[in-house]
């Protein structure tokens, strides 16, 4: 008997315990369930504005010469003088040589054709005394032909002298073409002589570009064409053309050239769908420098601001706040998002202007969302489209150092 309770005991033990920790668990009390409210997603938003505003349309293109040469030689000869401008870079003044060819042989040509034209006229003072005695003598004489009166003979002379004198301005003209110069100021892109070499007429001499006025073909798509309001093949006539800003980079520096959109073409490229127009900016290397006295070189390519129409109570909102597919996240009176379809009429990297789907003073959010869901709740923090590019420009100020 004593034996049963010794390997009993430690059964009841744990039986005891197990009853008393199933009572414990059975008799606490429940915990209290709380449940923390959703917090809504900060985001930065802005009011949709309205306003006046003027459309600019960007766009981007060579600068290229109106006028371009090539330099060739009408007569022919040796080279006896290169001028020290006559190279790559080299300024072009309207009427001073650049080259000059040997010229003794068209100076004895001139002499010769002058002698011709002063015998052509003692020929034709011939001929004309000659037909006076004739009609003197024939005078009464009825019916005498033009034969008998000289008249054929004072013809011949007189086309005798108008064939020395083209002679004679022909030769004229082959000496002056001994100096070779070109009629605009500008400037040599390359050449392909030098003294003592022997040319004969159309040997190519060197190439050159006018300096007056520089042209830039801007590619333009079918809205950004209907920003600036213009027919195709439109001319500016004597309209002045609509604005133009150009700009690049050039020494390192930001700089600035002003000119006008004067034309655009009258057909669409068939393998861009592009319609192109042409801008100028006249005296480019002199008066119409950069603000840093940069010139508008040929070759540079620079991106272009054209000014267009003008829109009245435009509804506008920053460029951060269009996303993909011409949607806009808008914050309504409840807090809850709203992803909305709106038509843009125009767009750049600032700024877009909607033409519905928006009104004046609506939220928008302009900061990322990273999975966003109709009726989300967000909380907004106020910043303007032009505080966030205000920022953005003083960002970029500080990191070009300048």
């Amino acid at each position: 008997m004593k034996k049963l309770y010794t390997l009993m005991a430690p059964v009841l033990v744990i039986a005891l315990g197990a009853g008393i920790y199933a009572a414990l668990h059975w008799a606490k009390p429940e915990p209290e369930k709380k449940e923390d409210p959703v917090r809504p997603l900060s985001v930065f938003i802005e009011p949709v504005e309205q306003t006046n505003i003027l459309l600019t349309v960007e766009t981007s293109g060579n600068v290229r010469a109106r006028t371009e040469v090539v330099i060739v030689a009408q007569v022919a000869g040796r080279v006896v003088s290169v001028s020290a401008e006559f190279t790559e870079g080299g300024i072009v003044s309207p009427g001073i040589a650049l080259i000059v060819i040997e010229d003794t042989d068209y100076r004895f040509a001139l002499l010769q054709a002058e002698a011709i034209v002063a015998s052509a006229e003692v020929a034709v003072q011939q001929a004309l005394a000659t037909a006076n005695v004739a009609r003197k003598q024939l005078r009464n004489t009825d019916g005498a032909s033009d034969l008998a009166l000289k008249k054929p003979q004072v013809a011949q002379a007189n086309a005798g002298l108008k064939a020395a004198k083209a002679d004679l301005a022909q030769a004229q003209t082959n000496l002056s073409r001994t100096q070779i110069a070109l009629p605009f100021t500008g400037r040599i892109i390359n050449t392909s002589v030098d003294i003592g070499q022997y040319v004969t007429p159309g040997t190519p001499l060197g190439k050159a570009f006018s300096t007056d006025v520089v042209e830039i073909r801007l590619p333009l798509n079918d809205a950004q064409l209907a920003s600036l309001d213009l027919p195709i093949g439109y001319i500016a006539g004597d309209d002045p053309g609509l604005p133009v800003e150009f700009s690049a980079i050039v020494a390192g520096k930001q700089q600035i050239w002003h000119g006008r959109l004067t034309r655009l073409d009258a057909s669409i490229e068939v393998e861009t769908r592009m319609l192109y127009g042409i801008a100028e900016v006249f005296s480019p290397y002199e008066t119409n420098v950069s603000q840093h006295g940069m010139p508008l070189a040929v070759g540079l390519y620079v991106s272009a601001k054209i000014e267009g129409r003008e829109i009245k109570n435009a509804v506008v909102i920053s460029r951060d706040a269009l996303r993909a597919g011409n949607q806009v996240y808008v914050i309504n009176d409840k807090g809850r998002l709203e992803v909305r379809k709106v038509i843009v009429t125009h767009s750049t990297a600032r700024e877009a202007i909607i033409a519905s789907g928006l009104k004046y003073a609506e939220r928008v959010v302009i900061s990322s969302i990273r999975n966003p869901v109709q009726g989300m709740a967000l909380e907004a923090l106020q910043q303007t489209y032009k505080e966030t590019a205000n920022s953005s420009d003083t960002n970029q100020r500080m990191a070009g150092g300048s």
